[in-house]
């Protein structure tokens, strides 16, 4: 991908500002052509591929043994996690930053006990590689197996989600895989230190320290160089803003696991319990508004106008924008609102705004979702069980829920532990992708001297 192409995406706003206070953060990479770090990018895959291949032979016990090891080191050292990341928040703020940004970006105790804890969860998780999903014994006498087995080297391209260094090694060494991490310069510091802190923990299990590892001291060409690696890197993940992931889709020679925006939806129908409803809504809203699986547009049933009102007030009271219709405006009463446009209905606010629209049926609600849909999460908020069920039926996005909160889109809150990103398309993988979704298959044939006919 040319810089052309990344002009737009929110990483290279971000380099591109540091790169304005910093004008040589790593002189030996600046002095190097397009041509030199995709030389040394394919060096790296070289050496992430004979790394797989030592982690292919490595069972459940010694890839437990090295997630473990990686959560003490975490453990041990946040200090100098919290450091770096500190640098990182100062300069981003300094270049502004967004806030939704800044929120990605920062670290704090709390937020480094959940990625011990999503550790030791994947370690407490089955292993992928080598579960048999089919087999059959053939009239002919041939033994069949299909079998999990891992991509082999994963390509990652993120930005501002230091989180993300840790959930991307972590379920790559349990499904068997390699990684090399394109972390982006917003979080340079943290990505540093996390990666040459999980590469001293594989150390001291004795696995390869080449399992887990970055082009970020090549910048933008490190990014490119990944993208132009087929047949060296197996399958590249995105993992960020919309710019960002649509560069990495349309310029990629590497096939794509295609993670997407979350413009959600939730749906509240004219029997749903207005408490709950509000509970929901501003669990939705207003527990991370910077994350992709928060709501961004409410559509209210026009009899719903108990359940609208609470909502609104509570919203509002939380800080909350409301972006309405004129409906909408006659159930808000005083509550401040805005009047919504065609452009909030598409937009993913990720902060504290939502956007309103008051729809006379499901079908409404319905055709709203499908004219404005990322495919992410949508959700209906009901005590009928015929709309429930109906809406299921009819909407198609990856995670759909029923009573519940869009935040449950994760792949920690869902039980895999942690997701290297939510998937929006169709192919291979949807939803959010743990450790199943970073294997293919294999077909194992057992024969006893079968010659084909």
């Amino acid at each position: 991908m040319t810089d052309a192409a990344l002009e737009n995406s929110p990483e290279t706003v971000a380099a591109t500002a540091e790169e304005s206070q910093n004008p040589t953060p790593v002189e030996e990479s600046q002095a190097l052509s397009p041509e030199q770090v995709a030389e040394k990018v394919a060096a790296l895959a070289d050496r992430a591929r004979v790394a797989s291949r030592v982690l292919a032979k490595a069972d459940r016990d010694w890839k437990d043994l090295a997630l473990r090891e990686i959560g003490a080191q975490v453990n041990a050292r946040r200090a100098a996690i919290l450091a770096a990341n500190a640098l990182d928040v100062k300069r981003g703020q300094e270049d502004g930053t967004s806030d939704a940004m800044i929120d990605r970006l920062r670290l704090d105790d709390a937020r480094i006990d959940g990625l011990v804890a999503s550790l030791e969860e994947l370690a407490g998780l089955p292993d992928p590689v080598g579960e048999v999903l089919r087999g059959q014994t053939l009239p002919n006498g041939l033994r069949l197996r299909q079998v999990c087995v891992p991509l082999g080297v994963i390509g990652v391209i993120y930005e501002a989600r230091p989180n993300v260094t840790i959930d991307i090694a972590g379920l790559a060494l349990k499904s068997g895989n390699a990684a090399i991490l394109r972390g982006g310069t917003a979080a340079a510091e943290t990505n540093k230190t996390l990666i040459g802190i999980i590469r001293d923990a594989l150390s001291k299990v004795e696995l390869p320290e080449d399992l887990i590892l970055s082009t970020d001291e090549y910048g933008r060409e490190g990014a490119n160089a990944m993208m132009g690696a087929r047949g060296k890197i197996d399958v590249l993940i995105p993992r960020g803003g919309r710019s960002l992931i649509q560069s990495v889709v349309q310029n990629s020679k590497v096939p794509v696991i295609e993670t997407g925006e979350g413009n959600v939806h939730i749906y509240v129908d004219e029997s749903a319990d207005p408490e709950m409803a509000t509970d929901i809504l501003v669990n939705a809203k207003t527990q991370r508004p910077s994350v992709c699986n928060t709501v961004e547009t409410l559509l209210l049933h026009e009899n719903a106008t108990t359940a609208g009102y609470e909502i609104f007030r509570e919203l509002n009271r939380r800080g909350v924008v409301l972006h309405v219709d004129e409906k909408a405006k006659e159930i808000a009463k005083e509550i401040p609102t805005v009047p919504a446009t065609e452009e909030d209905y598409q937009t993913e606010y990720m902060n504290l705004d939502i956007a309103v629209h008051v729809v006379s049926d499901m079908d409404e609600a319905i055709s709203h979702i499908r004219k404005y849909t990322t495919g992410h999460t949508e959700a209906i908020l009901t005590n009928d069980l015929k709309n429930a069920n109906r809406f299921v039926e009819e909407i198609d996005s990856a995670a759909v829920m029923v009573n519940a909160s869009t935040r449950f889109t994760d792949g920690g809150q869902l039980g895999l532990g942690a997701e290297v990103g939510i998937s929006t398309q169709k192919m291979h993988a949807r939803g959010p992708m743990g450790l199943r979704e970073l294997t293919t298959t294999k077909w194992i044939v057992n024969g006893d001297g079968h010659v084909r006919n």
